[in-house]
């Protein structure tokens, strides 16, 4: 048992079961002993590869999506440029990268990262200080300071704690953990919970049916939609998850690779739960921004031109590098990697019109 375990058997002896959300919170976010807060976790020598690190081709793609969204706002002379969960800053590094193809842009951009990690934060300062670039860090969204904004958010809504409810036959009861003979245990509450808090199309769902909810990932799309609506410009949330609401249990830990029991080692392995994005689509809706999509990612990077761009990265390659510039190209975009799991959400002003990658 870790030491965050040890601390929450602790904490359950003393106040009872946790709803799953807290466990994720304290197994991710924990000051001392949190997964995101005592590691590089993303690379081939961490825990799993995240898309700008599959290829330079994604980040810059989205920069150039930034760019174009950036003029069809006017041209800002200022605007906030905010990435949720930057990881190693390699998104952001590439995509201004590309963006320099347009100085203007770059000359308006002040680079906002919300980022909870000490570790994440370093990688991120040599990545954007290399690349003549002094962002602000942020621990929430709601000290970005206010005006126009392009946010940026890929595969971080997925890491946000969830609820869990469970049918049994008596009715819905919030899963829990629990602990049994000194260890981490999954339970339901014995108290049926509030039915409304289980969505209208699942509640008649069969006994044994798991319904996941995302309170800070709809209150977060929330609050940057009515950013969106009173300043103006546009967001991008990239993920893997499902397009309509849909009762499943898909919590899931990571670790060097491979998938890992949730509640064995808390604090050394990732906890994902696949996004729910008609949740966040209706969230977005009532803060007041228009949404895109979803679309899948394969179809939102061959929208922008990631066939092309592989294609003059091939011409330019080496014969030793081409085979991984392929295998990339396939990676993102084939529906047997993470061309059709993962999907693109986007946001607007309502004046904007549309976005790019969504037509």
């Amino acid at each position: 048992m870790t030491r965050l375990g040890e601390h929450l058997l602790r904490r359950i002896a003393l106040d009872g079961p946790l709803p799953l959300s807290e466990f994720m919170a304290a197994a991710l976010a924990h000051p001392e002993h949190g997964y995101y807060t005592t590691r590089n976790a993303i690379g081939r020598a961490g825990d799993f590869v995240t898309a700008p690190e599959v290829s330079q081709m994604f980040g810059e793609l989205i920069g150039l999506w930034c760019v174009v969204v950036w003029q069809a706002i006017g041209s800002p002379g200022q605007f906030r440029l905010v990435e949720l969960g930057p990881g190693r800053g390699t998104m952001m590094a590439d995509a201004l990268r590309a963006a320099r193809a347009v100085p203007a842009f770059g000359a308006a951009a002040e680079v906002h990262l919300v980022e909870i990690s000490p570790v994440f934060r370093a990688f991120q300062k040599r990545a954007l200080n290399d690349a003549g670039l002094e962002p602000t860090w942020h621990d929430d969204f709601s000290t970005v300071p206010e005006g126009p904004t392009l946010l940026l958010a890929n595969e971080f809504f997925d890491a946000l704690p969830i609820r869990q409810f469970r049918r049994a036959v008596d009715g819905w009861h919030e899963v829990v953990v629990d602990a049994r003979d000194g260890a981490l245990c999954l339970a339901l509450a014995p108290e049926l919970a509030p039915e409304a808090l289980i969505p209208v199309a699942l509640r008649d769902a069969a006994p044994g049916g798991t319904v996941e909810l995302s309170p800070l990932g709809c209150g977060l799309a929330r609050a940057v939609a009515g950013r969106l609506a009173r300043d103006g410009g546009a967001a991008l949330v990239i993920d893997y998850g499902y397009r309509e609401r849909a009762c499943g249990d898909t919590l899931q830990a990571v670790r060097e690779h491979a998938y890992a029991d949730i509640l064995a080692e808390p604090g050394q392995a990732d906890l994902t739960a696949h996004v729910d994005f008609a949740a966040l689509a209706e969230a977005a809706g009532g803060g007041g921004a228009v949404v895109f999509g979803p679309v899948t990612q394969a179809r939102f990077l061959e929208s922008l031109g990631i066939r092309p761009r592989g294609e003059a990265l091939l011409a330019a390659a080496r014969e030793d590098q081409q085979d991984e510039i392929q295998s990339a190209y396939r990676r993102l975009v084939h529906p047997e990697e993470m061309g059709t799991l993962f999907k693109v959400l986007g946001l607007a002003h309502p004046s904007l019109g549309d976005l790019p990658g969504f037509a």
